[in-house]
């Protein structure tokens, strides 16, 4: 990418240039919503200053651009489907991480093309009086994937390792029996019959990033259903989080059952990457030769880099950043 695209996308990306156009949008005089549509035009551009226009026309092509780039990755995303669907296999995409950090954007992002016969996003909201008795993986294997499916989970068993002990939803012997466990679980339900692939995400904000993200939702009447209880209190509890990311990728990144970190401040490269990650998770026919499918690795790393990095961190500055 040239330097001029690597400024836009530092100025503008943060914020997001739909947001950009819509903040323009609404300090214009609402007598302009009675008017024509050629009139209404003409009257736009007559009271919008230079740099108004300048900035409208740079997210409006950032935009563009960002969305035109992720296309060859989403028709390769089409043709993987095809090749699970073809072959029967069954692949599980665990979208997890800190609130805000852009799992929900990425699972559309990743969806929007594919055959909706033939995936399923799943959110599972807070367990039942019954599922609360049962075993805590048994709701998640109920909804797994069948023969030729994908399925995406908007948030994993692995709520159990990050959020329920931190928010003390879970107790401390369910907490800690669920780590003893839950790579067996895995081997035993998911892996062991070699059919199924398993994708482990890790999505990972800054503090001040996310900071941001929590302000615009405050703020904006179309995302302000995304604040949560747990959303309120993420900033206060972030050293809690941290902890608890850190022992989670000690007990639950193995050889068979991988996390990948998704560094995902900047949200159109994170979406990309992610793609590449899917992409590379499974072999099949048709795969592009000219398409580049090497991961940046400012972006993603593995549960084991990402250890040492919060190791550092910790010598270094007495607890892990991010």
């Amino acid at each position: 990418m040239s330097s001029s695209k690597k400024k836009s996308t530092t100025k503008y990306e943060p914020q997001g240039s739909t947001a950009i156009i819509r903040e323009f949008v609404h300090r214009l005089d609402k007598e302009f919503k009675i008017q024509d549509p050629d009139e209404k035009s003409r009257k736009i551009l007559s009271v919008l200053k230079d740099r108004h226009k300048e900035a409208i026309v740079e997210a409006t092509l950032l935009k563009y651009y960002n969305a035109e780039e992720l296309k060859p990755y989403q028709a390769e995303l089409i043709k993987m489907q095809s090749h699970i669907e073809r072959t029967g296999k069954k692949m599980i995409i665990l979208f997890d991480g800190r609130d805000a950090s852009g799992k929900g954007g990425t699972i559309r992002r990743v969806s929007r093309y594919m055959n909706e016969k033939r995936y399923r996003v799943e959110a599972l909201g807070k367990p039942n009086e019954i599922q609360k008795t049962e075993l805590h993986m048994k709701r998640y294997i109920e909804r797994f994937p069948h023969a030729g499916e994908i399925v995406m989970f908007d948030r994993s068993w692995y709520n159990r390792a990050m959020v329920e002990p931190v928010m003390g939803f879970c107790t401390p012997d369910q907490y800690r029996r669920f780590l003893r466990k839950v790579t067996s679980y895995e081997e035993n339900f998911i892996l062991d019959a070699g059919q199924t692939v398993l994708l482990k995400l890790y999505f990972s904000v800054t503090k001040e990033e996310q900071a941001n993200r929590f302000e615009r939702r405050k703020n904006d009447p179309l995302r302000q259903w995304k604040l949560s209880e747990v959303d309120l209190q993420a900033q206060d509890l972030w050293d809690e989080f941290t902890e608890k990311k850190r022992i989670l990728l000690q007990r639950t990144h193995t050889e068979s059952s991988k996390w990948w970190i998704v560094r995902s401040d900047d949200k159109h490269m994170a979406r990309r990457e992610t793609m590449k990650l899917i992409l590379n998770s499974i072999k099949y026919r048709g795969r592009s030769r000219s398409l580049n499918f090497d991961i940046n690795p400012e972006i993603v790393i593995s549960g084991s880099r990402e250890l040492q990095i919060m190791k550092k961190q910790k010598k270094q500055f007495g607890a892990p950043l991010s």
